[in-house]
């Protein structure tokens, strides 16, 4: 089996966990029972031993198509053939019945006649536990041997056979026109009576689950230009979600490459605090008010002070939990060769400092656009910017987690003041007591160095950190966070910089690996998708509005064929990194919304 490009999958997701399927009828990534649990299948880390679901046509030449159903994660893979048309269709169950959890499969032949083959392959705890099958009268059963003893029961009235030497179970059928059958993967463990015996049930929760989606979108009330694809950005953070905790994971996988071949392969399906203030805003705007309550909840969760040398970590499981030790899967060999396959996150424990301006800001627009703070909040606001103003002058890992030493980020002094100014606004606002004047001298101290010693005079531009010249696409936030007016003659000079150096079109570099800050690292990487947005923001914010329309409409055309985007883009337009990327998609919609405000003020038509 060879590796399927990282574009070539679709998403589906029950706010549980998610699976991608492939253009091919595979499902080569799935975790079971949490996003961030191991992995059932893994095939698109080792295709030799990660662990498959694929259903697809036999003995006849086929192209495929995928498509979701309209305003839902319903998702339709196609086969066309000379023989005819036929279509998996594939979705989780959104119910609140755990008995009711489930990856459904179902094969259809729409007109014709197609034969087709089913294998189904799991490779328990990231391919690292063996496990037993048995034919049951219920279905096939599959056992994990490992610790955590997972038992998934895959039923279908078909007949099965099994491949002892891979432990999978296998059939091969035929449906003419209008015949279909339904696969359902079910958890085993608690052996009661299944409701999927009923023939009934999985077209009833197939309805459920499209009303589900569609009432869920119906609740957007972003009316403006490309609406739609602004959805279904909102759809894939809502399939990221945690409707456990509210917490929401910064992608999908783990271990996909920044660069083929390379090292840059991390864990992402955790939630990171730097993301809080994105996630909010774009709920908050796009009218998702539950969502960024229940995210603001967990948020808040986290402000206790702990007992380690900061207050809080850069990241958490989606549960809250604090240990996410990283430790290397040598035996995967990783996407294309692509090795370490690294699970949990080392980075959790660095000092990155930017972290305490993204989570006051999250809350000062919690406070705007939803409820009220709690007194309680504002408490453990003040001790922890108590600690900030001892610590924001330190130097840190940086927004970008380098693991190449401790430097003095720009990034990370730019969201320090956005720290201290939001908590300015909000006791103003609030009139809420606590050492303001501290912070406003705090604030303006470090407005100052950022003009003095972070701006270099003879390039025009704001540097990465200081002793540079090299510069950084995260100093694009500056005006979105209102810094820095962007149509400031010297931010102009700035963003004129950043185009010269990392803009290609509308593809933004985070920076250039050979001049920027040692990461600690070897490789190249691709263009980062957020970057791109933001830089497109800019523009917009900027006056610019027609160049930036241009360049947001050219970059609405990398992504995939179902409207998804991993972190990067590579030097052949392929994706790269952990798929789909929550914040690429955050930064889209936050682009598109500023944009179309912009656009019909100008009065812009279409």
């Amino acid at each position: 089996m060879t590796y399927q490009p990282i574009e070539h999958y679709g998403l589906i997701g029950d706010l549980e966990t998610i699976a991608l399927v492939a253009k091919n009828g595979s499902i080569d990534y799935f975790c079971f029972p949490q996003l961030d649990s191991p992995t059932v299948f893994g095939r698109i880390l080792d295709a030799d031993k990660g662990g498959f679901f694929q259903i697809s046509p036999i003995n006849t030449r086929f192209t495929e198509k995928q498509i979701y159903l309209s305003d839902s994660a319903i998702l339709f893979t196609r086969f066309l053939s000379s023989e005819g048309v036929a279509e998996v269709s594939d979705f989780m169950p959104i119910s609140d019945l755990e008995a009711d959890r489930a990856l459904i499969r179902r094969v259809k032949v729409i007109r014709g006649e197609m034969t087709f083959n089913v294998t189904c392959q799991p490779a328990f705890d990231y391919a690292r536990a063996k496990h037993t099958i048995e034919i049951t009268k219920d279905g096939v059963l599959f056992q994990s041997a490992g610790a955590d003893a997972s038992m998934l029961l895959l039923r279908a009235n078909v007949p099965f056979e099994i491949d002892e030497t891979n432990k999978a179970a296998t059939s091969t059928f035929t449906l003419r026109s209008d015949e279909s059958v339904t696969f359902s993967l079910e958890n085993a463990a608690n052996r009661g009576r299944s409701p999927y015996q009923d023939p009934a049930h999985t077209p009833h929760l197939f309805r459920e689950t499209v009303n589900f989606w569609r009432q869920w979108i119906n609740q957007s009330t972003y009316q403006g230009r490309w609406r739609e694809v602004v959805n279904h950005s909102a759809m894939v953070l809502k399939m990221l979600t945690s409707k456990r905790y509210g917490s929401i994971a910064a992608a999908g996988t783990f271990g996909l490459p920044e660069q083929i071949g390379g090292e840059r392969n991390w864990d992402y399906r955790y939630t990171w605090i730097r993301d809080a203030s994105f996630t909010l805003y774009a709920l908050s705007r796009l009218g998702f008010n539950q969502e960024a309550s229940e995210f603001m909840h967990w948020l808040q969760d986290r402000c206790g002070i702990s007992e380690s040398e900061t207050p809080l970590q850069v990241m958490y499981k989606l549960d809250g939990g604090s240990d996410l030790t990283e430790i290397s899967l040598d035996h995967l060999e990783g996407y294309l060769g692509s090795k370490p396959v690294r699970i949990g996150n080392g980075a959790s424990n660095q000092l990155q400092l930017d972290i305490y301006g993204e989570l006051i800001d999250s809350i000062y627009l919690f406070d705007k656009y939803g409820e009220p703070i709690s007194g309680e909040l504002w408490e453990n606001l003040i001790k922890i910017l108590t600690w900030l103003e001892g610590n924001w002058d330190q130097p840190d890992e940086g927004i970008w987690e380098v693991r190449g030493g401790r430097k003095h980020f720009l990034f990370s002094r730019l969201m320090c003041w956005v720290a201290f100014d939001r908590a300015i606004r909000l006791a103003k606002k609030r009139s809420l007591t606590g050492p303001v004047a501290n912070w406003v001298k705090i604030r303006d101290a470090i407005h100052e160095e950022i003009h003095t010693r972070f701006w270099n005079p003879e390039e025009g531009a704001f540097t990465q950190h200081l002793n540079t010249t090299a510069l950084d696409a995260s100093s694009l936030l500056m005006p979105l966070v209102r810094f820095i007016e962007a149509d400031d003659p010297r931010w102009l000079q700035h963003l004129k910089a950043i185009e010269q150096h990392l803009v290609h079109d509308t593809l933004v570099y985070r920076y250039d690996v050979d001049s920027a800050a040692e990461d600690g690292l070897e490789g190249d990487e691709g263009t980062f998708s957020i970057c791109s947005f933001w830089f497109i923001e800019c523009l917009s914010r900027s006056g610019d509005i027609d160049r930036a329309r241009f360049y947001f409409e050219k970059m609405l055309g990398y992504a995939n064929h179902v409207g998804l985007y991993a972190e990067e883009i590579g030097l052949h337009g392929e994706h790269l990194g952990n798929y789909p990327q929550a914040f690429t998609h955050l930064a889209l919609i936050s682009a598109a919304y500023d944009l179309n405000r912009r656009l019909n003020r100008a009065g812009h038509q279409g």
